[in-house]
């Protein structure tokens, strides 16, 4: 057994065991399915790099890639492109979260056969423009009316989705009941005290939290699957229904929290949060310019837990459908570069971050760390391909199965 699976193995001791083989199983897709899947193996070598230029301290997402940006319906009803996934955010160095994306890059056009002649302009590009975005010192956003090119298409698409779309999909008709569908293959039935249990306490959110949608009660509840990096995490999906609007439904996600991945290899001092719900919701309010609708959290049977609703129009763009169209690639990562950038900038001065001037001082200097990213982004990406061909081996050799069943907990039938 190799240092990679020790470390894997020891990453992931305290997630679902009963879900470890999915995640195992995804993360051989392909490198890109893997490093996604590996953040804190990215964090840990990255802190241990000597000498690497240094950048004030944002707040960043922390696993920031090509996929974890999307579109969402704010609470505010309109529809946005933005940064979606704050599990693992922190108080960093600004550069870490370019490096990180940048690195993200390289692997996923390889993964897709793009020219790594273009991946090199399309990283280039990133690093660019995100630093040109900092000099500016203005944070923007970007919706229907602001998105350009293909990110245009993709959100006007979004807006015209319904909610019935997600009902159709993820709920099924059991006699006269409406219920969330078993058949979808990443829902799983619930034991029958834990769904019981999970039932009373949404009702009591519903209840008692400010946060919470009125006049709703609970019809049903599943195991969600969903991710790569989150995959044995515990996170449940609630499916709701008006008590005023007659077949008016909603669906609740409710995701675990944990500390964040980054957290080993940060110096500098972090907030000190009342739970790891509360730190992640706290840097998506600050990050995002408007945040999804009923966004909050709980803590449900001594763990704490992040609660949002289950949108029609989340999604994210595959870069798979547009591998060929290299202007809509770079006019998709250009986009990603400003919002990268116009995060920092409406989440400084908070808690420690740094303030605009000092983010435009930063950006100032490009010139002095732009070639140390885009040379670490590509010689980093090489070493997840080679993490990958052998947890790939290991995997195939079941060096991973004595995981599967390290506890006698069961959440799913």
């Amino acid at each position: 057994m190799s240092a990679l699976s020790d470390e894997l193995k020891a990453f992931n001791r305290n997630r679902l065991p009963e879900m470890a083989k999915l995640k195992y199983e995804a993360m051989t897709e392909n490198a890109f399915r893997f490093f996604r899947g590996t953040c804190h193996l990215f964090y840990q070598r990255l802190s241990g790099v000597k000498g690497f230029p240094r950048s004030p301290l944002t707040w960043i997402c922390g696993d920031l890639h090509l996929e974890n940006f999307g579109s969402y319906k704010g609470n505010n009803k309109l529809v946005y492109f933005d940064l979606n996934d704050f599990d693992e955010a922190v108080l960093a160095p600004a550069i870490w979260e370019v490096i990180r994306l940048v690195t993200s890059i390289f692997i996923a056009f390889d993964a897709l056969d793009i020219d790594q002649g273009q991946a090199q302009s399309i990283a280039s590009l990133f690093v660019n423009t995100y630093a040109a975005t900092l000099l500016t010192g203005k944070a923007v956003s970007i919706d229907p009316r602001t998105s350009k090119g293909i990110l245009n298409e993709f959100l006007k698409k979004a807006e015209k989705s319904t909610y019935r779309e997600v009902l159709e999909k993820r709920t099924e008709n059991k006699g006269s009941k409406v219920v969330l569908s078993l058949k979808h293959e990443r829902h799983f039935k619930l034991k029958k005290a834990l769904k019981s249990q999970l039932e009373e306490h949404i009702t009591q959110w519903i209840r008692k939290s400010n946060d919470g949608p009125y006049n709703y009660k609970v019809k049903d509840a599943v195991f969600r699957l969903a991710g790569t990096g989150s995959i044995g995490v515990k996170r449940y999906l609630i499916l709701l229904k008006s008590t005023n609007v007659k077949e008016k439904y909603l669906i609740v996600d409710m995701k675990q929290s944990f500390p964040s991945s980054l957290e080993p290899y940060l110096k500098a001092g972090q907030p000190n949060w009342p739970n790891q719900a509360e730190r992640i919701i706290a840097v998506q309010k600050r990050m995002q310019n408007v945040y999804p609708s009923l966004l909050s959290t709980t803590e449900f049977r001594g763990e704490d837990y992040v609660i949002q609703e289950l949108q029609p129009v989340k999604d994210t763009l595959e870069f798979k459908m547009i591998k060929d169209r290299y202007r809509d690639i770079y006019q998709v990562v250009d986009d990603m570069a400003v919002l990268t950038s116009s995060a920092q900038l409406r989440s400084g001065g908070m808690n420690g971050s740094a303030i605009t001037d000092e983010l435009k001082e930063f950006a100032s200097r490009v010139g002095a760390w732009r070639q140390p990213v885009l040379d670490y982004a590509l010689n980093y990406a090489a070493e997840v391909k080679a993490d990958y061909k052998e947890f790939v081996k290991e995997f195939g050799d079941k060096v991973y199965d004595n995981q599967y069943h390290m506890s006698n907990t069961v959440e799913v039938d």
